[in-house]
């Protein structure tokens, strides 16, 4: 029984390290997929499908092989910036292909600032355009990505200084925009049409996010990147692989679409009440966009107007959830992976930040939530520790038993069962600790791994950053040999104390009566210890210091613990 007790538990830390994905990430996927299939028949009523695609205007940009810093001034543009951002946006075209995010930094050890979108000439083009289609005029231009805009009146964007740019088709149509920015992340846009014309026009408003070429990914399956939004009630997230083969279509009465990295979110949001075909595609680059599904009509000598907004964001949580609630998105806080329990792991952040704000450090923090835990369940792990420290002080009787009877199992296991029901012990109390560990072990990995607010954060001595793994190494003696070992070798001293402590932790557990089977368990922390190195050390500090508290009462208790046997 004892034995069954042990490869549970492995069993369970296995589940934990291997095969969630499998048990709750798989069947969420299937079910989006299936999703996916029917909602072409689930949302057609009162939703105009006949809109033109969003590239029916757009040009194909030559892509030129030339710097970033290059292509931002070979053309003129409209500065922009406010407390968090700072960049510019192209006047050919009037695209949003620049910008800096100014309170994070590239490297933990570098001043240089994170850089993202990147002019539509570049090979890693990456920018956000809105302009018009049409369909019932085919000879009247359009302004396209290479279309010349000309600033009307302030050319510098802030916050509380819009700026107005305007192009003229010479055929009649003087198309404006005015672009606004908050004091963090958002830009709204709104298009203005004047007809001067002597005929009727109808025009539909669309806006498109462009990336020129394949990302650099984390591709690991507790994060999404890549395509992301919510049409109607329905989350959608889609990879860049999916999307090469085949291209996703989607109509809806509200909602929000984009593009997003493991930090960073370029996200497009329609005017609201206003009906929209949203896609997902690979052509001439990846391409999310959305097109209002009934155009807006302009009478001759009148105006049209169309509103969007514009995120391009650091994911911080505070600043996501308050764009949800103040400009009435839907979902919106799912732009951050929260995951499938996403109920547990958001709650626990909170509480996470919440610690941090007090205390300045998110290791700290880490230390005080596990110290929480473990007070929570006290009375349980209690429970579970004194049964575990029967089973130990049993195992004497347990060899007699097994040598006594060793020819009539059945024999055997009536004599066992009669002796733990004698001394109230459950054989499978020990899988306890392992099941309240499982929720918060994978709760703080998925903060520490997705958790923008966690980038870069010490904790003491040389961890510099709590979501990157331990950069030391026992193979150079922890940095005292001058030598750069592989990644494979990178086992750093948080996960050797991680390995020691549950090396220590095991010793205090009933030892397996195969002498073969103990030995192999006997091996099971320094598997641990080479599996989880990779891992942020944020997590490894986490198990550690719940390694060390769990000995701490494991050791109290078996002190205090005696049976009879007789």
């Amino acid at each position: 029984m004892d034995l069954r007790n042990v490869v549970f538990a492995i069993a369970l830390s296995f589940a934990v390290l291997f095969g969630w994905s499998v048990i709750f990430e798989t069947p969420q996927i299937e079910e989006q997929k299936r999703l996916e299939q029917t909602q072409g028949s689930e949302k057609t009523d009162n939703k105009n499908t006949d809109a033109p695609s969003p590239n029916v205007n757009i040009e194909k940009e030559k892509v030129l092989n030339i710097s970033r810093d290059d292509a931002i001034k070979s053309v003129k543009r409209v500065n922009f910036e406010n407390e968090n951002v700072k960049g510019s946006i192209s006047l050919k075209g009037f695209l949003i292909d620049d910008i800096l995010f100014k309170k994070y930094n590239t490297e933990v050890n570098s001043d240089e600032k994170v850089k993202y979108l990147n002019p539509s000439e570049t090979n890693d083009g990456y920018f956000v355009e809105t302009g018009w289609a049409a369909s019932n005029i085919t000879n009247t231009p359009l302004p396209t990505k290479n279309s010349i805009w000309k600033v009307v009146g302030n050319n510098k964007l802030s916050v509380g200084n819009p700026v107005t740019a305007e192009w003229n088709n010479k055929s009649g149509l003087t198309f404006r925009k005015k672009i606004e920015l908050d004091e963090k992340f958002l830009f709204k846009v709104t298009q203005e049409v004047q007809n001067n014309s002597s005929q009727r026009v109808e025009l539909y408003p669309y806006a498109q996010i462009t990336r020129n070429q394949d990302p650099d990914v984390v591709d690991f399956y507790i994060l999404h990147e890549g395509f992301i939004g919510v049409f109607d009630e329905d989350l959608q997230e889609e990879g860049y692989d999916d999307v090469k083969e085949k291209k996703k279509e989607y109509s809806a009465g509200e909602g929000w679409l984009g593009i997003t990295d493991k930090y960073w979110l370029t996200a497009l949001v329609p005017e609201k009440n206003q009906p929209f075909k949203g896609e997902f595609t690979y052509k001439n680059g990846f391409k999310a966009n959305y097109i209002q599904n009934k155009p807006v009509v302009i009478q001759p000598s009148g105006s049209g107007i169309s509103e969007s907004k514009i995120f391009i964001a650091a994911k911080e949580v505070k600043v996501i959830d308050g764009y949800a609630e103040t400009e009435g998105i839907n979902k919106f806080d799912l732009t951050i992976d929260w995951g499938w329990f996403y109920f547990f792991t958001k709650p626990l952040f909170f509480i996470m930040n919440y610690l941090f704000e007090l205390t300045k450090n998110f290791g700290i923090a880490i230390v005080l939530v596990t110290a929480a835990v473990r007070l929570l369940f006290f009375p349980l792990a209690n429970y579970s520790f004194r049964s575990m420290a029967k089973m130990k002080i049993l195992q004497p009787e347990l060899l007699r038993l097994k040598e006594l009877h060793k020819e009539d199992k059945v024999k055997l296991q009536q004599e066992m069962m009669a002796l733990y029901k004698r001394e109230k012990v459950n054989p499978l109390s020990g899988c306890l600790p392992i099941l309240i560990q499982i929720p918060f072990f994978f709760a703080i990995y998925k903060m520490l791994f997705i958790s923008l607010e966690m980038r870069h954060q010490p904790f003491f001595g040389w961890i510099k950053d709590l979501s990157a793994q331990d950069p030391t190494s026992i193979f150079n003696f922890f940095g005292l040999i001058p030598w750069d070992p592989p990644s494979f070798l990178i086992i750093g001293a948080w996960p050797i104390m991680m390995g020691a402590t549950m090396y220590l932790q095991q010793k205090l557990n009933p030892t397996p009566p195969d002498p073969i089977q103990a030995k192999i368990f006997m091996f099971f922390p320094l598997f641990l210890t080479i599996i989880l190195a990779p891992f942020p050390s944020g997590l490894v500090v986490y198990w550690t210091i719940n390694n060390i508290l769990t000995i701490a009462q494991q050791w109290v208790i078996y002190r205090s613990t005696t049976v009879k046997t007789k």
